[in-house]
C-alpha cells in the first residue's frame, strides 16, 4: 500500500516518531480495507442466500457473521477517526437485521 505523509510531517525533527506515524497510518488505513472487503463479501453471501430462498436458520447464521464482521469494521472506523458511522452503513448497504445484531453475541442454538 502507497502512503504519502502530509507535508507537515516532514520537518526534520522528530524523524523517528515521524516514520512511527507514517507507519501506524498506513496499518490503520491498509486494516480498515481488509474489514471493508470482509463486510462486502459477508453482506453479498447472505443477499445471494436470501435470493435463493435459503432457510431461517442459514439466514441467522450469515446475519450473525455479517454483523460481527460489520462490528469490527466500525470499531476500525473509530479507530482511524471516523465517528458518524451512518455514512458507512449506507454506503455498504446494510441490512437492517444485520445492524439489530451488531455487537450483540452470537445467538444460542435450539435445543
Amino acid at each position: 500500500m502507497s502512503f504519502r505523509p502530509p507535508s507537515s510531517f516532514t520537518s526534520p525533527s522528530n524523524t523517528a516518531l515521524l516514520a512511527l506515524d507514517y507507519e501506524l497510518a498506513a496499518e490503520k488505513a491498509d486494516a480498515l480495507g481488509r474489514a471493508g472487503r470482509k463486510v462486502e463479501a459477508a453482506l453479498a453471501a447472505l443477499a445471494k442466500a436470501k435470493a435463493e430462498g435459503a432457510g431461517p436458520a442459514d439466514c441467522a447464521h450469515l446475519v450473525d457473521e455479517a454483523a460481527e464482521l460489520v462490528w469490527a469494521f466500525l470499531v476500525q472506523r473509530e479507530i482511524c477517526g471516523f465517528r458518524s458511522q451512518a455514512d458507512a452503513v449506507e454506503r455498504y448497504q446494510i441490512p437492517r437485521d444485520v445492524m439489530i445484531r451488531v455487537g450483540v453475541g452470537p445467538r444460542k442454538p435450539d435445543p
